[in-house]
């Protein structure tokens, strides 16, 4: 977009064609999610750090396709054409949704066998959100965890994952989505809503030893985490000084570089650990419908761009 705003201000632009240089590789890219921080760009949530980089932005922080370049200086096992996915830290013209993209390296693994580009797509933004939010809880095996908006795509992934690390997972679901919850592994599904820590205490009396927080329910939900605990929030929230409990703000940017954790989650996505989930998919040049169906709510799994 060449303004911040409402969808219609996403458009077609042609740039320069970017090359990898050291350190780099480029991806064609063939898909593109879109995410929740996707349409927070479009709408200006970031424009005062932007204010001093010309425009068009570009949105998008997650992409697969074929790599068709590698640049100098890189160490890897990866081959022209192989089907990859990558992480993207936007900035300004740098973004997911590209026909073109150069990223780091380290950012980049394999599609895991059997996806398509789309369904990889969903993987590497959301997947590493919750990856970091669990490395900062630090939970042991046989402690109970405890996830809001567990149907989206990181509430889904920490519960997926919170049972593969030996956790209880409690977690939330409308009644729509009961059924889904159980099938990512919940242990115990409770409603979804404002009194969510009520209904966890229910359930858990003494409270949670962890909670990943990915419905923004913020101060609502610190109740449900026991004395001592430990809550992780993925959009910067940290309540105050209250029980000893410990809040984890995520940011996603500080793992794009973790080449190791990424293609863990190759391995579980390969081993069946966690669910590619594809919503629908859409042609790049209908960006502004998918912003619009993303922040109309209730999709379930990923809107992906084709390109």
């Amino acid at each position: 977009m060449t303004e911040f705003g409402e969808p219609d201000v996403l458009r077609i632009v042609e740039l320069p064609e970017p090359q990898a240089a050291s350190g780099e590789l480029r991806i064609r890219v063939y898909a593109a999610a879109v995410n929740p921080t996707d349409t927070g760009l479009r709408g200006g949530a970031r424009a005062s750090q932007l204010k001093d980089i010309p425009p068009p932005y570009v949105p998008g922080m997650d992409a697969a396709g074929q790599l068709d370049q590698i640049g100098p200086d890189v160490s890897t096992d990866l081959q022209i054409g192989d089907h990859v996915m990558a992480i993207v830290v936007p900035h300004g013209s740098h973004g997911a949704y590209s026909e073109l993209l150069v990223v780091p390296a380290e950012s980049v693994t394999k599609v895991p066998a059997g996806a398509s580009d789309a369904e990889a797509a969903t993987l590497p933004m959301n997947g590493l959100t919750t990856r970091q939010a669990l490395d900062l809880l630090g939970l042991v095996p046989g402690q109970t965890l405890a996830v809001t908006g567990a149907a989206g795509a990181v509430g889904g992934y920490a519960v997926q994952l919170g049972k593969a690390e030996g956790l209880r997972v409690i977690a939330d679901a409308a009644p729509q989505d009961e059924e889904l919850v159980k099938k990512l592994g919940a242990d115990v599904v409770v409603p979804r809503g404002s009194d969510f820590a009520e209904r966890v205490r229910e359930v858990a009396p003494d409270g949670v030893d962890g909670l990943i927080d990915a419905a923004l329910l913020n101060e609502l939900a610190i109740p449900a985490v026991r004395d001592g605990g430990g809550m992780a929030t993925v959009r910067g929230f940290t309540g105050g000084a209250e029980r000893g409990i410990t809040f984890h703000p995520v940011s996603v940017r500080n793992y794009a570089r973790e080449h190791a954790k990424l293609d863990g989650l190759r391995q579980q996505a390969e081993d069946g650990v966690v669910t590619l989930r594809v919503a629908r998919t859409l042609p790049a040049e209908r960006a502004a419908d998918a912003h619009r169906t993303l922040e109309a709510g209730g999709t379930r799994g990923r809107l992906i761009l084709e390109f």
